[in-house]
């Protein structure tokens, strides 16, 4: 169904769905029974008066459930519910403005900086990655996977091995959703993924709002995911499948310039680069400039930097100095600052909309967050 037809849908037989009647009987079965809603008084004539008091009496009658449990069932109904309201607001003509996903950002953008001792200090990173797994699951020859349903809300995708320790930034965002809860989870965390960016000193991505939640059925099959143990035709094979060339499988690994791996998440332990926290073409620097040899320990196979020891690339960062074609950009990116901004802008873009149907953006060209007027 095409965003603009979901909205069509009536509230009455979105808030009366099967995902919301079994939500209903889960706040039965959990004695949620002193949980109550104000009764509305007489319907009036109008029926954007009566489809906002029923999206407002379905958002209300089960926010306490659906915000505190984490069952599949209940985010199913929490969608549902959700879409309801939504379609309400539209009915009471409210449209949100790029002024309107700007507060957004700028909640994102303090939430970045709000990170006091986790990690290098900041939240950014791990709001990137989840932008980035949230989007890099699309299969161009099925139509399925991307951003378009946030679908690593549901089980089994929030556990896949690839999105390990992403609880933590979709955490974060869920504190931003109670804030701005007309926001899609889709839109909510590219634009995370673009405000991580821009906050870190890295290029402006453009971006625009569209995306919609979908439901469990939606769930992408594991395997999807680059695979850091992996080689070349790996690489390839899960890039291509996006639609992506070898220009921008680098472009897009230069993503590692910020961040670290986790033993506890990936298996893997360490930075790429000395700067974390801050976007800039030294990824591809290093990784010629330096001598990196096997590192020696329990853990995956990666290497680390002869000189300090103390960071580390995986074995499909390295193939980027070794692959003939790969090397090929990735030099040139070493060389060129400006020219990796412009191609990486470029190429994370397309992926934060890979998925969604061209129809349901909201703007027919992407917009630029972060300048403020």
């Amino acid at each position: 169904m095409s965003f603009t037809a979901a909205f069509r849908v009536p509230v009455r037989r979105a808030v009366f769905s099967t995902s919301f009647r079994r939500a209903a009987t889960e706040v039965r079965a959990n004695s949620f029974r002193k949980f109550s809603t104000e009764v509305p008084p007489p319907a009036p004539k109008s029926n954007t008066a009566l489809y906002a008091g029923l999206g407002a009496i379905a958002f209300g009658g089960v926010a306490y459930y659906l915000y505190t449990s984490s069952s599949d069932t209940a985010k199913e109904a929490s969608t549902t519910v959700k879409s309801a309201a939504q379609t309400a607001k539209v009915a009471t003509k409210f449209t949100p403005t790029k002024a309107d996903y700007q507060k957004v950002y700028n909640r994102i953008a303090e939430v970045i900086d709000d990170a006091s001792d986790y990690d290098d200090g900041s939240y950014g990173p791990v709001l990137l990655r989840l932008a980035w797994h949230a989007s890099g699951t699309y299969d161009k020859n099925t139509g399925t996977g991307g951003s378009n349903y946030a679908t690593m809300r549901f089980e089994p995708e929030a556990l896949h091995g690839a999105n390990a320790g992403l609880h933590v930034a979709r955490g974060l965002m869920e504190k931003v959703k109670k804030e701005f809860d007309w926001i899609s989870y889709g839109d909510l965390w590219t634009l995370a993924g673009v405000c991580a960016v821009q906050e870190m000193a890295g290029p402006k991505i453009p971006w625009r709002p569209g995306r919609i939640d979908g439901f469990v059925t939606h769930v992408t099959p594991d395997g999807r995911l680059p695979d850091a143990t992996q080689g070349a035709p790996h690489i390839r094979d899960i890039f291509y499948r996006m639609g992506f060339n070898d220009q921008e499988i680098v472009a897009l690994s230069g993503a590692h310039a910020l961040g670290r791996c986790h033993v506890d998440r990936s298996g893997f332990q360490g930075p790429w680069t000395f700067s974390p926290t801050t976007f800039t073409n030294d990824y591809f620097k290093l990784l010629f400039n330096e001598k990196w040899v096997w590192r020696s320990w329990n853990g995956p196979k990666q290497l680390e930097d002869k000189k300090t020891r103390s960071l580390m690339m995986l074995p499909t960062d390295y193939v980027l100095t070794q692959d003939k074609s790969f090397q090929k950009y990735a030099k040139a990116y070493a060389e060129d600052n400006e020219l990796f901004f412009k191609d990486f802008a470029s190429a994370f873009s397309r992926l934060l909309e890979l998925g969604v149907p061209t129809q349901q953006f909201v703007a027919a060209e992407p917009w630029i967050m972060g300048d403020e007027a």
